[in-house]
């Protein structure tokens, strides 16, 4: 079936978060498994030009509707590592994708409104008609509402819609002005409680909510997510809507790109190795010690890799960065924020603990160094407050990287814990903790690194059984074809 993904963001070429990567790795396993795919983006100023192969114009003259008159726009075409992607190029005084940024303009609401009528009016005129649109996150969202109240209407009426909710704490809430800029002129038909109109706040559009009434089936990144958010405050006020629509909402767990992202084919390390070969893995820990200036030392090394904000349990990160130092285990972070204040905490941190042969903090992005973190740690701390679905757990079960992590999303559906996780020995892989505080994290280091001082032989055995789990996008892949199949027979 023809598949078109609309979204924000695409790995390589215009990455922020793990969006980028799903977007990308969802659309090459659907393209493997035989489907045309393509991928409409914005055309940013910052995205990496030199990641698009045979850039060039395809259509000139575009002209999108927008608060009552319309818009000049140019659609670019080029390959993206193989994937087709189209690039929507506006020529408007507002700039609205020459900003050096992908996010945090304060007019972040038009600008993807526009992009979401962008999409849509170069579907219509270019005569594609895909069997599914597949949109990302709030800034998707006003897709199948514009498709169904208005381009349906002009001849897009072959397309159903699934849309995937990759974080639903930014949800687009707006006025009712997007309405207006956008075509959409009922305000009393859109404002209304069952489709646009804010749960907590009757003046406010949710643009989420709008793409969670208007799709045909709605997704989120991983099963205990799902039941999190239609069940309990992480839900952030959507609850309500999707228990509403329940009959078309499930979580599909995310998957890692194994090309990428595998000891056994890894250029990014000094020595591959694969769990037949697992020995090797220790020649990485030294090198990666080497490269931070760790002592050479029988301990462990426990790291954290991620964004440093408060989604992803900054108290407790510092914490267990403190109980390693205490307790004879080595400590490593690579990670970056955009919170000022909280990259001011880790710097000062940073400082305080920068003779200490046991520590390292990298401050920033480092791919190169992220993938030695993970061939050379034992251990990898993941103590979100919540997690959709998060990737760090994942690769690093690739990489014999033990994970310790807080029961919660995506976390909890694929790391089990080694002493108490109602499965077979054999498919333990890790360890967990409920409660969000400095007793569940202990709770949890204590265990893991005490298996590993103690008990190196079963140690060992947690690191082969997390190798051996599948969380490639094999079975995500096949799981939203299911969907897709589902819808187009609605």
């Amino acid at each position: 079936m023809f598949i078109v993904h609309i979204a924000s963001e695409c790995a390589p070429v215009a990455k922020v978060g793990g969006l980028g990567d799903v977007v990308f790795g969802l659309c090459r396993e659907l393209e493997i498994r035989g489907n045309p795919v393509e991928i409409i983006l914005p055309k940013y100023d910052c995205m990496r030009y030199d990641r698009i192969w045979g850039l060039q114009m395809v259509h000139q003259d575009l002209w999108v509707p927008w608060e009552g008159g319309s818009i000049h726009t140019s659609v670019w075409f080029g390959f993206v590592e193989g994937r087709k992607c189209f690039f929507i190029d506006p020529h408007s005084p507002q700039n609205f994708f020459n900003r050096r940024a992908y996010y945090g303009q304060g007019d972040d609401d038009r600008r993807f409104a526009f992009f979401c009528r962008a999409a849509l009016e170069f579907l219509l005129r270019s005569g594609k008609n895909p069997d599914v649109i597949h949109c990302h996150d709030w800034q998707t969202a006003l897709v199948p509402v514009l498709l169904y109240e208005i381009y349906a209407g002009l001849g897009l009426r072959h397309p159903r819609v699934c849309f995937t909710l990759h974080n639903v704490k930014h949800q687009g809430v707006t006025g009712p002005h997007i309405l207006h800029a956008t075509g959409l002129h009922r305000p009393e038909h859109f404002m209304h409680y069952d489709r646009l109109r804010d749960n907590f706040n009757a003046n406010a559009v949710n643009l989420m909510k709008g793409g969670i009434v208007y799709s045909n089936f709605v997704t989120t990144v991983s099963p205990r997510y799902a039941g999190e958010i239609k069940n309990t405050d992480q839900g952030f006020g959507l609850g309500h809507t999707l228990h509403v629509h329940s009959g078309k909402f499930g979580g599909v767990l995310n998957g890692v790109d194994y090309d990428v992202w595998n000891p056994e084919v890894d250029g990014h390390i000094p020595r591959t190795y694969g769990p037949a070969t697992l020995d090797a893995k220790y020649a990485n820990k030294t090198e990666l010690r080497k490269r931070l200036l760790l002592r050479e030392d029988f301990r462990p090394l426990v790291a954290f890799i991620g964004r440093l904000d408060h989604q992803k349990g900054v108290p407790l990160i510092q914490h267990a960065l403190h109980w390693c130092l205490r307790n004879g285990a080595q400590f490593v972070l690579l990670g970056s924020g955009a919170d000022a204040a909280i990259q001011n905490d880790f710097g000062a941190l940073k400082r305080a603990i920068n003779d200490n042969p046991d520590s390292h903090l990298e401050l920033g992005f480092n791919e190169d160094l992220s993938h030695m973190i993970y061939a050379g740690a034992d251990l990898l701390i993941v103590p979100s407050l919540f997690e959709p679905c998060g990737l760090t757990q994942m690769i690093a079960l690739k990489y014999g990287t033990v994970p310790v992590v807080r029961e919660t999303g995506g976390l909890a559906d694929t790391v089990f814990d080694a002493d108490h996780a109602p499965r077979p020995y054999h498919e333990r892989n890790g360890y967990t903790f409920q409660a969000f505080d400095a007793a569940g994290i202990e709770s949890a280091l204590v265990r893991a690194v005490g298996l590993w001082n103690h008990y190196p032989r079963h140690f060992r055995e947690l690191m082969e059984n997390g190798m051996r789990y599948d969380y490639s996008w094999n079975h995500p892949g096949r799981d939203y074809l299911n969907i897709y199949d589902l819808i187009r027979d609605r």
